[in-house]
């Protein structure tokens, strides 16, 4: 059946950091490009790859994949609150053929998202429950990590699912490429820290503002280049992104952890939100993939990167499509 990929950067710091008027306005150009092809496609179902910073899962059960059965949004960096449209049963049967294929995945019937889900959700939909959707998390930024092979082997278990459904079918990937905001580690954090990480859900108003500002603060002094995060890499990113476009899509297999971390950043693993919808989307066969957009934006600590695809055999069915060139990074 129609499937449609639509891969996009997401950024908490939108309205709090931001570059420069003419970068926002390009960001804001391709993103509805992206919705405007979103609506000609019309999707029945959408399927949204999507990473967690503490907001939802923690360190009390870090599963490395996890299907939501039903689902809410945290509304943290003014993204959007409430429910997602979860279709129970579906996610439940996807769960199911998933675990068949052997790909370990867990489920959740409560599970929260945050920015890194919502964010896509709203520019690329309009909301978070105008269509049947279902989230399916992938941990990437609490160690230990899957492979960059394992979340390609799960986005394909999921696109064989989807392709004997009767339904068109969008499939999102929402994360950042080269980057390492300041998300706290376990790893020799103070006991305060480690708690949070540990069992952190549902803070309270003041401690979400807080965490909220360290970050605006990491992000000015980001930009002002006296921070120590670790710098964005853009000809690492476009190399990334250079692997998907070729359709080469076991490429992915030989990045390792230790090296994205080194290379990209700790928190450049939500890659893999973008290695899985690939891996849906190579299920239904070769696919014409297009980069719509990327440039290295420091006041989000983020390689921003937009990307659409479909199968070359689906041809053009009904998807209006709008390039927009690519920034220089």
């Amino acid at each position: 059946m129609p499937i449609h990929l639509e891969c996009l950067s997401h950024t908490p710091l939108h309205g709090y950091v931001d570059p420069a008027p003419h970068v926002v306005a390009e960001v804001e150009c391709v993103t509805q490009a992206a919705r405007a092809r979103v609506e000609a496609f019309d999707p029945e179902l959408v399927i949204v790859f999507a990473p967690d910073h503490y907001n939802g899962f923690f360190y009390d059960v870090m599963p490395p994949f996890c299907i939501g059965v039903e689902a809410s949004a945290v509304g943290d960096f003014k993204s959007l609150a409430g429910p997602l449209n979860v279709d129970a049963g579906l996610a439940l049967a996807l769960a199911a053929d998933v675990l068949a294929d052997e790909i370990d995945v867990s489920v959740s019937y409560r599970m929260q998202v945050d920015h890194g889900c919502a964010q896509a959700l709203e520019l690329l939909t309009g909301g978070l429950d105008r269509y049947p959707t279902i989230p399916v998390f992938i941990n990437s930024v609490a160690p230990p990590l899957a492979t960059c092979r394992r979340a390609r082997l799960l986005g394909q278990a999921i696109g064989r699912f989807v392709a004997r459904l009767d339904k068109r079918v969008l499939v999102i990937g929402s994360g950042g490429i080269s980057h390492e905001p300041p998300v706290p580690e376990i790893e020799g954090a103070n006991d305060e820290v480690a708690e949070r990480l540990i069992a952190g859900r549902n803070p309270s108003a003041e401690s979400r503002a807080a965490r909220q500002a360290r970050t605006v603060a990491a992000a000015l002094a980001f930009t002002s280049g006296t921070s120590p995060l670790h710098p964005l890499n853009p000809e690492w990113d476009r190399a990334f992104l250079d692997r998907l476009a070729s359709g080469e899509l076991s490429a992915v297999d030989g990045m390792t952890n230790d090296a994205i971390s080194r290379d990209a950043g700790k928190s450049a693993h939500e890659i893999r939100t973008w290695i899985a919808a690939f891996g849906a989307l190579a299920a239904h066969g070769p696919y014409r993939a297009s980069l719509d957009y990327y440039r290295a934006i420091p006041e989000w600590i983020a390689g921003f990167a937009a990307m659409h695809a479909s199968p070359v055999a689906q041809g053009t069915r009904a998807v209006v499509d709008h390039p927009v060139a690519a920034a220089a990074a």
